[in-house]
């Protein structure tokens, strides 16, 4: 925050810290470009840090004609796979099918229409087959995934016994999933700001970014004093102190996802390009559901003609999604309809696993960022991007984001940072493609190669299973983190075996965190897995207070405002602690 009030200009300005705006944030970065960054609340706390944690080619793309995509997805997923693995792990993914040829004959009409024709019927073995054959097809150019296989009922239930016994087949390919997708932003973040470290430090740094600080506006007229003299200026505020300072850019980059629209009309040129959905999850913790799961994702069609799935994440259990045209007007919380859908989609496909909601222990909702689709069914809607122009009154040029998805981050990055180097009359330096993301530089290549680096890390004050949980949340980075609690007297918190005093520090120190809220859904996954209880949140407060300068009574209020948010967009009841 700091570093920009100090030096309030840039070539380009990016508004949005999800995937997609950090993602811009590092190419720019690495291209030499003087970018800076503002997101008005956490990083990854949109529909970034509310997806279904998949990075996947989106088989179901096909049937709406999005070749482009799903070709651009596939590529995505394997090149993921190899430069961020300490986040992207493959995921072997079944499809439970009922029928041989059900949906031949809708199936080409929704293809032409994008709507539903008549009652849904789901689709048979004949186009499941002939999805996947392609879908594989698109694999064979640096492919690292099997092909897909087909089983019939009786080795299906042989591989899965808990699979309802109606099913007649079962199709079983590979595509991957992100465990921590919070973390691999900060990773992508991180990157970007190395990248543009001056040599007298943050205030000369060519790559600046900061949350919880939101954009108010647009001034008239041309840009401040000192600023570029074809940029605009804006008016940013400082969402932890309420400061209000101006910042000038060249380029502003709109990345802000479904709110792409209310950003422009702050800008001062409304816009009607998005349209969003709402996605639900739910997160079990049920010891039976996750053993049925055999290490799979379950993805299929539920009998309305939605795609849901139940995939086991650690030693939880998550089941998603819903696709309904969302409210900007209100909160994306998960309802109660929705978690009823979701145990009669669970009870579809393994009958005999009873689930009840008291095995709940997180629920997430976010909006996705897709294009206005006025009458087009949500599960039609394109998944596709694009990127609209236009020139503000001011001088800047702003680029808009309309759409985009977490497998395809880095290839949109790409594709933005070539606009905005196009408009600033530069040319790209280094490719993305194969440059490693953070902790997944050098990060080991099978489970033999983890456990030596953790031996290797192990020390007098750090067990196995402690060096696991840094070597997981921070891949090789975990090392420089290593360094920093090694360097001082250190010790676990009483309330969780996974955090030690210094390792908030240095979240604190490193990681910009502004909310308790921040470390227990987004620096940690303590909240996605139900571990957070009142003890905990009095003792994280207790050590954050040092470092980031809270008093008794901002102690307190951090408490209070995590429980808030847990309860209200979590469904997670805490009881704390009196104060």
């Amino acid at each position: 925050m700091q570093a920009l009030k100090q030096r309030p200009q840039a070539r380009v300005l990016i508004i949005g810290g999800g995937i997609n705006g950090v993602g811009t944030f590092r190419d720019l970065a690495l291209q030499g470009v003087d970018v800076a960054l503002v997101e008005r609340g956490d990083y990854c706390q949109g529909a970034s840090g509310a997806s279904s944690h998949m990075i996947h080619g989106g088989i179901r793309y096909l049937e709406n004609g999005e070749f482009r995509l799903v070709r651009e997805s596939v590529v995505e997923r394997n090149r993921l796979l190899r430069i961020a693995p300490h986040y992207v792990k493959p995921l072997q993914t079944t499809i439970p099918i009922f029928s041989t040829f059900s949906g031949v004959l809708s199936a080409p009409l929704r293809f032409l229409t994008h709507k539903q024709q008549g009652k849904p019927k789901e689709r048979g073995a004949f186009l499941i087959k002939l999805g996947l054959s392609l879908y594989d097809s698109f694999s064979r150019d640096g492919g690292s995934v099997p092909r897909h296989q087909f089983r019939g009922r009786k080795r299906a239930l042989a591989e899965l016994p808990h699979l309802n016994p109606g099913i007649k087949y079962a199709a079983t390919y590979f595509d991957a999933s992100v465990h921590n997708p919070e973390r691999l932003t900060l990773d992508v973040l991180q990157d970007g700001e190395k990248a543009g470290l001056g040599t007298a430090g943050q205030t000369n740094a060519t790559a600046r970014a900061s949350n919880y600080l939101s954009l108010q506006s647009m001034k008239p007229g041309a840009a401040a004093t000192g600023g570029p003299a074809t940029g605009s200026t804006v008016q940013l505020r400082d969402e932890l102190t309420g400061e209000v300072f101006d910042f000038t850019a060249d380029v502003i980059v709109n990345t802000t996802g479904a709110w792409v629209d209310l950003t422009n009309e702050a800008m001062g040129a409304a816009s009607r390009f998005m349209g969003g959905t709402k996605g639900s999850h739910i997160v079990l913790d049920h010891p039976g559901l996750l053993e049925a799961c055999r290490g799979r994702e379950i993805f299929f069609e539920h009998t309305d003609g939605r795609i849901v799935l139940i995939y086991p994440m650690g030693d939880r259990v998550l089941v998603g999604t819903t696709d309904v045209d969302a409210d900007m007007g209100q909160d994306a919380v998960c309802t109660d309809g929705e978690i009823d859908y979701f145990l009669d989609l669970i009870g579809h496909v393994f009958p005999d696993i009873p689930v009840e909601r008291g095995q709940i222990v997180y629920t997430f909702s976010g909006v996705r960022p897709l294009p206005r689709h006025e009458a087009t069914q949500p599960g039609f809607v394109s998944r596709d991007y694009r990127i609209e122009r236009r020139e503000a009154e001011a001088g800047a040029v702003v680029l808009s984001l309309v759409g985009g998805k977490w497998t395809t981050f880095r290839a949109l990055a790409e594709h933005m940072t070539n606009d905005v180097l196009a408009e600033l009359g530069m040319e790209r330096k280094v490719s993305t493609a194969k440059l490693a993301i953070g902790g997944g530089a050098g990060f080991p290549d099978d489970e033999a190669g983890v456990q030596k680096w953790i031996k290797a890390h192990m020390s007098a004050g750090r067990n196995a299973d402690r060096t696991a949980v840094l070597l997981t949340r921070y891949g090789t980075r975990a090392g420089e983190v290593m360094r920093y609690l090694d360097a001082g007297p250190d010790r676990l918190l009483h309330s969780t075996h996974e955090l030690s005093v210094r390792e908030l520090e240095f979240m604190a120190a490193n990681e910009q965190v502004g909310h308790l809220a921040d470390v227990l859904i987004r620096r940690t996954s303590l909240a996605f897995r139900g571990l957070v209880t009142g003890e905990l949140l009095h003792e994280m407060a207790d050590v954050l207070a040092g470092p980031l300068g809270w008093d008794a009574a901002t102690t307190a209020a951090e408490i209070r405002a995590a429980q808030d948010v847990l309860e209200r967009f979590h469904r997670v009841q805490i009881h704390s602690l009196v104060a």
